[in-house]
């Protein structure tokens, strides 16, 4: 919402000279927070956990899966990174690659890239080309004896070169995760909050009839304070609840970053901020490709809303 806005600034100090307290204290901020941020996803993901970055949201999602599902293996895709802390690092293939390389329980997706990839536009079907792919790793994964846990998302792959997967894609994978016993995680960091403008969350772009098992978030949520949030279902938080070992972030859910939460959600809606999203994307495309066909070496531009990517190329054809 930019830098030191007024609305945002002043939520954090009035809140932060009433009260900021860990969040063993209960405080009206958290539930009016989480009430407001459940307007903005599909019913089922009603049970939100707050913490402090998008890593932290991300390792919960990693725990949450597992007791849910009692299973181990994650399906990430190609270049996906998805945090900084060990068990990140872990299914996060830009990183791992150059550090301790691949675990046992990790598998590797290709990004469903219809410019760059394996299956292209001028392919008949790249949706099932694609989600079949995550089909066949699954099926190799079950004869080696290992259980699929997730399949670990961005809902728009970023790291991985802003891609924009094509509809339909995640609703066939997520039938194959599912009926392998795991939990379809979509990653919204860098690319929720109306940043893809005609929606909230960039996985609606799938269709309305996706909705991921667990969503998370960080970056965009708190405009540059720490803030993250994990939404999931009633049934995979019950699991999570039945060990007995309860969940507890010392700040996440603070007064002040719950304030600040919601000085968020009333600058985008107050200012239209997704509308605006849409309409700057939409100019910044259209001047792209004014450019790209001036010059040879920009190959592809594609986006949504102010998610977008242009791809610099040697040579046309190959």
């Amino acid at each position: 919402v930019g830098h030191c806005h007024p609305d945002i600034v002043k939520a954090a100090h009035e809140q932060n000279q009433l009260l900021n307290t860990n969040s063993r204290y209960l405080h009206d901020n958290l539930v009016d927070y989480a009430e407001r941020l459940s307007k903005t996803l599909p019913e089922k993901l009603c049970i939100f956990y707050f913490l402090n970055s998008g890593s932290e949201a991300n390792d919960l999602a990693l725990r949450l899966a597992r007791q849910y599902t009692k299973h181990e293996d994650v399906i990430v895709l190609d270049h996906a990174y998805h945090g900084h802390l060990t068990s990140l690092i872990d299914i996060s293939p830009y990183k791992f690659r150059n550090l301790e390389g691949q675990k046992e329980w990790v598998h590797v997706a290709p990004v469903p890239d219809t410019y760059r990839g394996l299956y292209r536009e001028d392919h008949e079907d790249s949706v099932t080309a694609y989600a079949d792919e995550v089909k066949n790793i699954i099926e190799h994964a079950h004869k080696r004896g290992r259980k699929i846990a997730a399949f670990f998302v961005e809902s728009l792959p970023s790291v991985g070169g802003q891609i924009i997967p094509p509809a339909g894609y995640f609703q066939k994978v997520a039938e194959h995760v599912h009926k392998a016993g795991g939990v379809f995680i979509a990653d919204e960091i860098q690319v929720g909050f109306g940043r893809v403008g005609k929606h909230f969350w960039a996985f609606q772009l799938q269709g309305e009839d996706f909705i991921p098992d667990i969503v998370t978030m960080g970056k965009p949520i708190g405009n540059g304070h720490p803030l993250a949030c994990v939404a999931t279902t009633k049934e995979i938080a019950e699991a999570f609840a039945a060990t007995g070992v309860e969940y507890f972030n010392t700040f996440g859910g603070n007064p002040v970053s719950c304030a600040i939460g919601l000085a968020v959600l009333d600058v985008i809606e107050k200012e239209h901020l997704q509308a605006h999203a849409t309409e700057v994307g939409n100019f910044l495309m259209k001047i792209l490709k004014e450019q790209q066909i001036k010059h040879p070496i920009i190959g592809d531009v594609r986006g949504c809303g102010l998610f977008i990517g242009v791809d610099l190329i040697k040579d046309q054809a190959e």
